[in-house]
C-alpha cells in the first residue's frame, strides 16, 4: 500500500472502480454498491495494521465469511476479498512482512510487526480476528526449555496454562490464549504501549522518588498477588516491568511471570541467569539448581528500587575489587552521597531492608 486509505466501489471517485464488465461469474453489477468497501492501513506508535471496512449493502466477504454493514476486520496475507456474494471473489490481499505461522494462530489472530526479541524469543503485534483486538504474542521455542521433553503440553503443563488465563489483577499483563505447535509455544498476552520501566529509566537518567513511589508501590501488589496465588517470579527486573503510558504517573503491568509456572523451576533459572543482577543470593550460592521461596522476588525488587531512583545498579562488573557474584552474595552496596544526596532516607532505609 502506496497510500493509508483506499475506497472500491461502483462510484466513479473510488480508488477502484467496479464496472459490469470485470465480473464474469454471474454477479449483478447493480449488487455492488457505489461505496462498497475501504482499506485502511492503521498505524499507531508501535504497529501498522491494515483492515477492511465494509460499507455495503449486500456484504463484503473475506475467505468466505461475511464482515457485516459498518464492520471491519485485519487483514492477513493471501487473504481473499469477495463482494456481493461469497463465489465473487475480487482481490487477494498479500503481505510481504507475513511469516508462516501455524492454523492454529493464524485462524484466530493476525500477526504484524515484530515487537522486539528477549531471552525467551520474538514479541509480534496480533490482532484477534473476531474482535479486532490487539494483543502481544509472544513466540517461545521449545528448544529454550530443556524440560520441554515431548512436543506437547504435558496434564500438568496444561493446568497451569489456564490456572494463568484465569489470573486478572490491574497491575500484571494479563494472559489470553496460549498455543503450541510440536516446536513453538505462542503466548497471546495483554498489549502494553508505554515501554519498559528500564528504558524509561534510561532516558530519564533517574526517576524522582515521588514517580518511583508511585510505581514500586503498583510492583510490590503486583508481586503480592501473584505470589498470593502461588506464582514465584523468579525474573523480577526493569525489562519486565512494562508501563501503560508516557507520564510516570501510570499504571505499570507485570509481564514474564506465566513461563514459571508452564516450565520447571530449575530449567527457568538456568534459562534467565545470563545477568545475575537483579538474582537473589540464594540462586546464585547454589547455580540455580535450588528450590526458592517467594523472597527471591522480594531481593529482586529491592534492586530494581534502587535502579529507579538513582539509575545504576547496587551490584556492577565494574568494581575491580570484587567480581558481581561476590557482591550479591556478600551484600556488598552502598548509598554514595554523589547519587543518594536527594533521596531521603526512609527510601534507603527499605532498600537496604529489600536486599
Amino acid at each position: 500500500m502506496t497510500k493509508d486509505s483506499y475506497t472500491a466501489g461502483r462510484d466513479g471517485n473510488c480508488d477502484v472502480i467496479f464496472t459490469s464488465e470485470m465480473f464474469t461469474h454471474g454477479t449483478n453489477i447493480n449488487a455492488v454498491s457505489k461505496l462498497h468497501f475501504r482499506i485502511v492501513r492503521e498505524t499507531t506508535e508501535i504497529s501498522s495494521q491494515v483492515f477492511i471496512h465494509d460499507l455495503s449493502t449486500n456484504g463484503t466477504f473475506v475467505n468466505g465469511k461475511k464482515i457485516g454493514k459498518g464492520g471491519k476486520q485485519p487483514l492477513s496475507n493471501n487473504d481473499e476479498i469477495s463482494i456481493a456474494t461469497q463465489n465473487c471473489k475480487c482481490f487477494m490481499y498479500a503481505d510481504k512482512f507475513s511469516s508462516d505461522y501455524p492454523q492454529a494462530v493464524s485462524s484466530k489472530y493476525t500477526v504484524c510487526r515484530s515487537l522486539g526479541r528477549g531471552a525467551c524469543g520474538e514479541v509480534r503485534v496480533v490482532y484477534e480476528r473476531r474482535t479486532c483486538v490487539q494483543y502481544a504474542l509472544k513466540i517461545v521455542p521449545k528448544k529454550t526449555f530443556s524440560s520441554f521433553n515431548s512436543a506437547n503440553l504435558n496434564n500438568r503443563e496444561l493446568t497451569e496454562v489456564e490456572i494463568l488465563k484465569k489470573l486478572n489483577y490491574p497491575c500484571i499483563v494479563k494472559i489470553h490464549d496460549v498455543i503450541e505447535s510440536d516446536d513453538t509455544l505462542y503466548i497471546v498476552l495483554e498489549l502494553v504501549e508505554g515501554g519498559e520501566l528500564f528504558q524509561r529509566v534510561v532516558d530519564n537518567g533517574f526517576l524522582p522518588e515521588d514517580d518511583t513511589k508511585f510505581l514500586f508501590l503498583q510492583m510490590l501488589m503486583a508481586t503480592k498477588y501473584l505470589h498470593d496465588n502461588g506464582i514465584t517470579h523468579r525474573d523480577l527486573k526493569p525489562e519486565n516491568i512494562l508501563l501503560s503510558g508516557k507520564s510516570n504517573r501510570c499504571l505499570i503491568k507485570v509481564t514474564d511471570f506465566g513461563l514459571s509456572k508452564i516450565v520447571s523451576e530449575n530449567t527457568m533459572l538456568r534459562t534467565f541467569c545470563g545477568t545475575p543482577t537483579y538474582l537473589a543470593p540464594e540462586i546464585l550460592t547454589t547455580a540455580g539448581a535450588g528450590t526458592y521461596t517467594p523472597a527471591i522476588d522480594i531481593w529482586s525488587l529491592g534492586v530494581i528500587l534502587y535502579v529507579c531512583l538513582v539509575g545504576y545498579p547496587p551490584f556492577t562488573d565494574d568494581r575491580k575489587d570484587y567480581d558481581l557474584k561476590t557482591q550479591i552474595i556478600q551484600g556488598l552496596y552502598d548509598f554514595p552521597d554523589k547519587f543518594w544526596s536527594g533521596v531521603s532516607e526512609s527510601a534507603k532505609d527499605l532498600v537496604s531492608k529489600l536486599i
